[in-house]
């Protein structure tokens, strides 16, 4: 009997431990343990007992038997929105074959809801770009209001700007999936104008939209854009490379944004990512939040993320400023505010590294 005691509480202390990575041999431990006293004994086997307990308890889900994702990871959710849609043609797709890529890609990634910041400006009747963004919609996505013709806050007067706000609104309001949201173009607020920026807030709320912030930028136009000229200049591009370039940029930018919100705030909130409504978007969008989702990510509606905003701040951002930026800055925080490929020379010497070819 005292010997199967002790052999029992080396399996615990075993398992334990090969639970934790390491490989141990109960019987090993148990040699080990014949030189313990049985008081010391005792102490070993009702710690591991108690142990194993908590081990079952916070890794299994006991409603299903399944595991489930560390606490570290399970407070992750991201919303996917894209911005400048409808848009031209781009490197590789038409502009009509596009959305639809983009839509079987959302629908095969199981994402629900994901919100279009639209600038109706671009719609006329000859182009059909109307139509195409009713199928966002029809497909149960939410279209918001991105201006009617994508004008800087900073380079133009308030009054200008809300008129701009009301073209696009016009056409929006009504329409199915709308929601009363706004997002700046190149997410710039004023700039170093507060006059100018709580003219337009002012403005906005008396309209009854609400900011339709991001929390997460990748800086996917960029990317898009270094794509498209390469493409027209005849230049070899690596579409496998160019697929984990893209992939791992917008998962670091996530990643970014959750260390910088549990820098600057008790409870990180639901993300945002800004993407736009691109041809590597349509191309590997799935990629993308196939990773997200391995990296412990759960994708989330518009309406989720948006529904207890963050709070506006009074900090005085230049444009590409995320809302996480603007808040870490006013609250002193400490460390990088940006992530670190939201520069022109990062993102060119990766481009040309890994996907340009000879």
């Amino acid at each position: 009997m005292g010997r199967r005691t002790k052999f029992s509480a080396g399996a615990w202390l075993a398992h334990i431990g090969n639970s934790a990575g390491f490989t141990v041999e109960p019987y090993v431990v148990f040699v080990w343990m014949r030189r313990l006293s049985w008081p010391t004994v005792a102490l070993f086997d009702i710690a591991a007992l108690t142990a194993f307990g908590l081990s079952v308890l916070l890794l299994t889900d006991t409603s299903s038997g399944r595991p489930t994702q560390s606490s570290s990871t399970s407070d992750k959710r991201i919303a996917i929105s894209f911005d400048d849609s409808p848009r031209g043609p781009g490197a590789f797709l038409k502009a009509e074959v596009r959305p639809q890529l983009l839509l079987s890609q959302l629908r095969q990634a199981g994402v629900r809801q994901a919100a279009f910041f639209v600038n109706p400006g671009r719609i006329d009747p000859s182009n059909g770009h109307a139509a195409l963004l009713d199928s966002y919609a029809l497909a149960g996505h939410v279209l918001a209001n991105h201006t009617a013709h994508h004008p800087r806050l900073s380079g133009t007067t308030a009054e200008k700007f809300l008129t701009d706000v009301d073209e696009a609104d016009a056409w929006l309001k009504g329409r199915r999936g709308y929601r009363p949201w706004f997002r700046f173009p190149e997410l710039d607020e004023g700039g170093n104008d507060p006059q100018k920026r709580d003219a337009v807030r002012g403005g906005l709320k008396a309209r009854g939209l609400i900011n339709g912030y991001v929390t997460a930028d990748g800086w996917d136009w960029f990317l898009d854009s270094l794509t498209t000229q390469a493409v027209a200049s005849g230049q070899k591009v690596d579409m496998a490379a160019l697929r984990n370039l893209y992939v791992e940029t917008h998962v670091g930018a996530a990643a970014f944004a959750d260390r910088l919100a549990r820098r600057a705030l008790v409870q990180p909130p639901p993300q945002v990512l800004l993407l736009h409504d691109t041809d590597l978007a349509a191309l590997y969008l799935g990629d993308l939040i196939a990773t997200l989702r391995a990296d412990g990510w759960t994708i989330i509606s518009a309406d989720e993320a948006y529904a207890k905003p963050l709070p506006e701040t009074n900090s005085l951002s230049d444009a590409n400023g995320t809302r996480l930026q603007m808040l870490a800055r006013e609250k002193g925080v400490t460390g990088p505010y940006w992530f670190k490929r939201n520069e022109v020379a990062v993102m060119k010497r990766l481009f040309s590294q890994r996907v340009l070819h000879e």
